[in-house]
């Protein structure tokens, strides 16, 4: 597996844990980190001792807390809709995948990193996982196609609720 600088990967027992490693940003993503992301699950996908991927964060306080605001807060509108499509792909990819990926949520799991654990095939939570997608309450569309996995994973009417 390939050497990473926001992300970790390690392979045991046929099971593939990639770690997103920024826990000094509660995890955010931003556009290294979702590079990475997709370059291990390409990865993963070619290599036959991978039966299953888990999806987590480093530390106690995160899961994924979303975009790295303090990184996209500069760039222009159309960088900005450049790092939505790309978040939508890369999770689309996620969904996909042929190999099972299960998320385990240690923490808060907010805006893009809600998304990411729907994306996933399974999700797993602590005691202290936090879900939501707060960035509805400042009338901002989750950008990774949360607003499509929500309604099919929980029943249509229900999400709104729990935001």
């Amino acid at each position: 597996m390939e050497d990473y600088a926001t992300i970790k990967v390690e392979v045991a027992e046929n099971i593939m844990t990639l770690t997103i490693n920024r826990p000094d940003k509660m995890n955010a993503l931003n556009f290294a980190t979702l590079g990475e992301i997709e370059s291990a699950f390409k990865e993963a996908a070619t290599q036959k001792e991978v039966k299953g991927i888990i999806v987590t964060g480093a530390g106690e306080k995160a899961f994924v807390a979303g975009a790295d605001i303090s990184e996209i807060a500069g760039v222009k509108e159309s960088e900005a809709y450049e790092f939505s499509k790309n978040g939508q792909r890369i999770f689309a990819v996620i969904e996909a995948s042929a190999k099972p990926v299960v998320a385990a949520v240690n923490g808060y799991a907010l805006g893009g990193g809600c998304e990411l654990a729907m994306a996933c095939h399974m999700r797993l939570a602590s005691e202290n996982a936090k879900f939501g997608l707060p960035e509805v309450t400042l009338g901002i569309i989750p950008g990774y196609g949360g607003t499509q996995r929500l309604t099919q994973l929980v029943a249509r009417g229900k999400p709104w609720r729990l935001c």
